[in-house]
């Protein structure tokens, strides 16, 4: 099973290649990337392959997807899987995608069960079960040295959403510790809370502050957009992140730095 598993994966790697100019164009022109290794791009190269082959891009409403847009948003995904593998973002298929934001209309039961409709415009959503859902515009803002990252936001839910729901708490690697990353994950998230209660600059986006799984989706977004800033502001949060995602960002920033 293993050889034809690697056999297939050869074939599709070779018949599914992404064109080596637009490759290049969207490496370029992406930030998160600076740093890594030729080896660590090609291994990105092949992840982004295999995603791009393996999930359905849907453009909502009539929207025409390019194959820049649906490489784009791939290798962003890629790039938080990169070494921890694709099998953990199985079990979905769609990716769909908007113009510009989208609203979405939902009916929520309040304390004492009183429902209420509300409407929200969103950027981004993640179906723990189903797809994912982006604004293109958004996404392509992103991708111009942003300080957030609508498709790592989402592909973090989906990877919290692997221990049957989103709560801040993604199935842990062997050699982690449950209690370590709920010690720091938990206190980090109260100081935001302190912080926003009485008007103290947290550095992150205060809508981490909604619940524990937002927390865990925008702290990963500046782990990879922005690791100093977060290193700086909740060091023990950045170093759960490092063994999570089995990368460290930081470090490729200063590699790229000493490259200029």
């Amino acid at each position: 099973m293993n050889i034809l598993k690697r056999a297939r994966i050869r074939y599709i790697l070779h018949r599914h290649a992404i064109a080596h100019g637009l490759w290049l164009e969207i490496v370029d022109h992406l930030s998160l990337l600076q740093g890594l290794t030729a080896v660590e791009k090609a291994h990105l190269r092949e992840l982004t392959t295999l995603f791009l082959y393996e999930k359905n891009f849907i453009g909502a409403q009539g929207f025409q997807l390019t194959d820049y847009m649906r490489v784009g948003i791939a290798v962003q995904t890629c790039l938080c899987i990169l070494e921890i593998g694709l099998s953990c973002l199985s079990g979905w298929t769609d990716v769909i995608v908007y113009r510009g934001p989208f609203r979405v209309s939902r009916d929520t039961a309040d304390a004492v069960g009183v429902v209420h409709h509300q409407d929200h415009v969103l950027s981004g959503e993640s179906w723990s079960r189903g797809p994912i859902v982006l604004s293109w515009a958004d996404v392509e803002q992103d991708m111009q040295q942003s300080p957030r990252n609508v498709v790592i936001h989402e592909i973090a839910h989906k990877l919290d959403a692997l221990n049957g729901t989103t709560n801040g708490y993604p199935p842990l690697h062997y050699g982690m510790s449950v209690s370590e990353w709920t010690e720091v994950m938990s206190q980090a998230y109260e100081a935001l809370n302190h912080s926003l209660e009485y008007q103290y600059n947290s550095g992150l986006d205060p809508y981490a502050a909604h619940s524990p799984a937002e927390f865990f989706a925008v702290v990963s977004e500046v782990f990879f957009c922005h690791p100093e800033r977060l290193d700086s502001q909740f060091p023990e949060v950045y170093r759960q992140l490092q063994l999570y995602y089995r990368q460290d960002p930081k470090r490729r920033l200063h590699a790229a730095s000493r490259m200029i």
